[in-house]
């Protein structure tokens, strides 16, 4: 099993930035892809970026140029840097991580950005 615990999520103004963070725990070997999906009220969850063990990443067309994922994979930690914060970028954001094992999500962190 592995476990992933979210951290810094908050309210911000637009313009402003937030750091999240996921840790990954219970397992000694690499996850293969780590992500970040969110959902807001009413709608479906969508994938915000992801990155592989190999730091190739993938991004929304929402969120280019004002997001940028990286990961730490001695620490199976991975990091969303929001630059630019849009009031549609509020939304509950899930870590997620892609093992053989399995596919695992992290119980979310709330962003709000609003004024």
């Amino acid at each position: 099993q592995v476990q992933l615990v979210e951290s810094g999520g908050g309210l911000v103004q637009p313009g402003g930035s937030l750091r999240l963070s996921c840790a990954a725990s219970g397992t000694r070997l690499s996850i293969d892809v780590m992500g970040w999906y969110r959902q807001a009220p009413g709608k479906q969850r969508e994938l915000v970026a992801s990155i592989t063990s190999g730091d190739k990443t993938k991004y929304s067309d929402s969120v280019k140029g004002r997001i940028t994922i990286s990961r730490d994979n001695a620490k199976n930690t991975v990091y969303l840097q929001m630059n630019s914060l849009r009031p549609e970028d509020t939304a509950v954001y899930f870590c997620n991580a892609v093992r053989s094992s399995g596919t695992y999500w992290g119980q979310g962190t709330q962003v709000i950005v609003s004024s």
